[in-house]
């Protein structure tokens, strides 16, 4: 039968909220995009357990990609489940899943909950920052398989890779967080016990109790002195060895005279200043642990193993056997199913190969390949099952070489941030200070040179300036993170301002996976016809077919029947009484092939050809006017592993200063940044796969590009969303930012510094007048930083790319 166009209305999946036609798959008055959708809904349904659907609007993610039977077969494996499981007695197991689709509250409750899904599942705990689930089950009623399968089924499919093998993720450090509680314990009660001090009233307190009260302050202080303070220890210490001055050793010394200076004050009768020694950890402690903020769901250092699946399937005698990876032996007969890696080099046996190899190469163009011929680890098979028996073993294969280069083995040399330059001179006109005014008082009295000296030591710590450059920093890399740049620590902040010259990969990078640019040449098809098309092209996963859905739209629930899917020519399928042929020219019966840029899929129904469809890759929305304005504040250059038939556009799009360089292999790349650094550019590199990792690693801030945060990406110093890229310049602009409000804040701090000393020159600093200082300025330096890094931030969030994503598109 066929549906007027007219008739046909949209709405969104109750499961997941990706557009589906009200004509499609309902229940209970509810929609769905797919049948995977559905299910998961009447799985949860059956178990009462819809309150997912509460929490949150429209919280699923999107199950048109079905999970392939048996993929957790491995798991049956009582050697691999003993690497992966992290206890085990009589009765139960503990596992820890990495789970990247966790998104929110619904997943975090539904995952929790999931005992009352499947018995024997005793106990679920999320982390919702590291996405990973502590599973415990008892053994005797459900094995481990099924708890991976049933984690799937309810659309949380386990990630497990061949790293969860070879190591066990460490432990995240709470040591910051031990030693910030202990200083701001003390730092609270040193204060409490010190405020009759401040105003200097011996009758507020009897004497006995008034040295009872200085013995507690220096207990409380002995604990920051030697536990919490660690962190700056280490840090000065590390600086001291390489014979640089960094701005911890000031600080560390300011903590250490204050505190000698305190405890022969108390021996003496005087209060001390342990307030301020313990005031100055506290806040130190506090903006370290927001500068040190890391995103535990994201890896920004992974090797080949992150990328390869933890188990493969091998051919023997006619069985299919699960296999590890470690175990793969050359000459074994592997199974490689549609859309899974390649984990070996090997030859073909059977099957036709369509090998995407862009994360190796950064070849956009998929590779065909027959029986009798050379497949590399690192591509995906792209259309249908395919048997290859390896001639190398894992370890020894050509994506593991690249891997293992000695280039990617070498240490970056270590930069230093401007503030330990800055406060290397300020504290020797701190030294310089304390000199002249020794010298002063030894002429006239030299009673006063202990306290005068001290004193300087004390009010002219450098805290102040860390402490902007703590907070901002931390709040600078949360606002990125805001905006999904997720850098690496803070010194990455500094070296993106400081960029001269920024070098962009291609494919995968200018060029997106989902951009492509679709063409219709041919008879005008109705909107019923293209629905038909976009329901037979959905039921390949081939990346024509996913370009001709996004073409022609969301399909109704039109069933597909007889679909057949030929690797190298095409698919066909009836759809609503219309046979449908989708591929080459012999394929669908044209006549001759023609002359298209990009790649041409013709349109056959009921064997009458229809049209043709070309499909090129198109740059990434946005990207004109972002290299409009890059080329006005920065070189540009551009790597890429394809060949040159796009240069022509590539050069209208970079400008004519860009430099443009094809045809360029991994070491090709290295050399080129090695090159520009030698120069004296500061180099930013752009890129998303392994043949970008040896440059990624060699500029001065690499930046991987990642369609979603949980995608792998080669190691870097930050990670992207893709669809960020454009506001590029704005993540730039809002580094430079983070330097100009910690110098900002340093000259406020240098106003504190001058009216402390005025005091303690003279020798005449008071305990209430340190109390008042110290707190004040760490206060007000949080209080600016605060203020002035949400002001840009509030910038990013006015950018003319987020209001209008979809002004500028340009095909290649």
């Amino acid at each position: 039968m066929n549906i007027p166009s007219s008739a046909i209305t949209y709405t969104t999946c109750y499961h997941c909220g990706e557009t589906c036609t009200e004509a499609g798959i309902r229940i209970q008055d509810k929609h769905f995009c797919c049948i995977g959708c559905k299910t998961v809904f009447e799985i949860l349904n059956q178990s009462g357990l819809c309150e997912y659907y509460n929490l949150n609007d429209k919280p699923g993610i999107n199950q048109r990609i079905a999970a392939r039977k048996d993929k957790f077969a491995f798991l049956d494996d009582e050697k691999m489940q003993q690497q992966l499981i992290s206890f085990k007695d009589d009765s139960s197991i503990h596992i820890t899943f990495y789970i990247p689709q966790i998104h929110c509250s619904s997943c975090l409750w539904l995952l929790e909950n999931l005992h009352k899904l499947e018995e024997g599942i005793q106990r679920v705990t999320v982390n919702f920052s590291k996405k990973e689930a502590l599973v415990i089950f008892d053994h005797r009623l459900i094995p481990l398989r099924r708890v991976a399968e049933v984690l799937t089924a309810v659309g949380y499919e386990p990630y497990i890779s061949l790293q969860d093998l070879k190591n066990r993720k460490p432990r995240a450090g709470k040591q910051l967080v031990y030693q910030l509680g202990v200083a701001g314990f003390a730092f609270g009660n040193i204060m409490l016990l010190s405020f009759p001090e401040y105003f200097d009233s011996k009758d507020l307190l009897q004497g006995d109790l008034n040295r009872l009260f200085r013995y507690l302050n220096l207990a409380l202080a002995l604990p920051v002195l030697l536990y919490s303070a660690q962190a700056f220890y280490r840090s000065a210490w590390a600086g001291l060895k390489h014979g640089f001055l960094n701005i911890d050793v000031p600080i560390v010394l300011a903590v250490w005279v204050t505190f000698v200076r305190s405890m022969i004050e108390i021996f003496h009768g005087a209060p001390g200043y342990f307030d301020s020694m313990t005031g100055i950890v506290f806040f130190m402690l506090i903006g370290r642990l927001l500068q040190d903020k890391t995103y535990k769901g994201l890896s920004f250092d992974r090797d080949y193993t992150a990328y390869f699946p933890i188990a493969v399937t091998v051919l023997k005698d006619e069985q299919e056997v699960p296999t590890s990876l470690p175990d793969l032996k050359t000459g074994d007969t592997i199974l490689i199913h549609n859309n899974e890696l390649i984990p070996a080099d090997g030859i073909i046996v059977k099957g036709r190969a369509l090998i995407d190899y862009s994360f190796v190469t950064g070849e956009s163009a998929p590779v065909s390949k027959t029986i009798g011929e050379i497949v590399y680890a690192g591509g995906r098979q792209l259309d249908g099952n395919l048997e290859i028996l390896t001639i190398k073993e894992v370890a020894q294969s050509y994506l593991t070489s690249l891997w293992n280069r000695d280039e990617l083995k070498e240490k970056k040399e270590e930069s230093y941030s401007f503030v330990h330059l800055l406060s290397r001179y300020f504290t020797w006109v701190v030294f310089l200070i304390a000199g002249l005014t020794a010298a002063y008082w030894g002429y006239h009295d030299p009673s006063r040179i202990w306290s005068a000296v001290t004193a300087i030591l004390i009010i002219a710590c450098p805290c102040a300036l860390l402490l902007a450059s703590s907070f901002t920093n931390g709040h600078i890399l949360r606002i990125l993170s805001r905006h999904k740049l997720y850098l690496r620590n803070a010194q990455a902040i500094e070296n993106m301002a400081d960029t001269t010259h920024i070098v962009f990969d291609k494919t995968g990078t200018l060029t997106g996976k989902a951009g492509s640019s679709v063409i219709y040449y041919g008879g005008t098809l109705t909107p019923v016809e293209e629905m038909k098309i976009a329901a037979l092209a959905r039921q390949s996963t081939h990346p024509l077919s996913s370009a001709i859905v996004l073409y022609c739209g969301i399909p109704a629930a039109m069933e597909v029947k007889d679909f057949k899917s030929f690797p190298g020519e095409g698919v066909c399928g009836v759809v609503d009484n219309t046979f449908i042929r989708l591929g080459n020219a012999a394929f669908t019966g044209a006549h001759k092939k023609e002359e298209q840029a990009g790649s041409i899929v013709y349109v056959a129904m009921n064997d009458k050809l229809t049209g043709l469809f070309t499909i090129r890759n198109s740059y990434r929305r946005g990207l004109r006017q972002m290299m409009a304005q890059l080329q006005d504040h920065y070189r540009l250059s551009v790597l890429s592993g394809d060949n040159s038939y796009t240069a022509a556009r590539l050069r209208k799009l970079m400008g004519h200063n860009a430099a443009l360089h094809f045809e360029q292999q991994p070491a090709d790349k290295l050399a080129y940044i090695k090159m520009l650094q030698q120069k004296g550019e500061k180099v930013m590199m752009i890129g998303d796969g392994l043949n970008d990792a040896g440059a990624l690693k060699q500029s001065n801030i690499g930046i991987s590009l990642a369609e979603d945060s949980n995608s792998f990406t080669p190691a870097s110093d930050g990670i992207m969303d893709a669809q960020q890229l454009p506001m590029l310049l704005s993540f730039i602009n809002l580094c430079k930012a983070n330097k100009r409000i910690i110098l900002l804040s340093f000259i406020l701090s240098l106003v504190y510094n001058i009216i402390g000393l005025y005091f303690a020159v003279q020798g005449i600093l008071s305990p209430l007048i340190a109390a008042i200082l110290m707190p004040s300025s760490s206060i007000s330096i949080i209080l600016i930083t605060f203020s002035l890094s949400e002001w840009y931030g509030k910038k990013l969030n006015r950018s003319e790319f987020q209001q209008f994503p979809d002004k500028y598109h340009i095909p290649d």
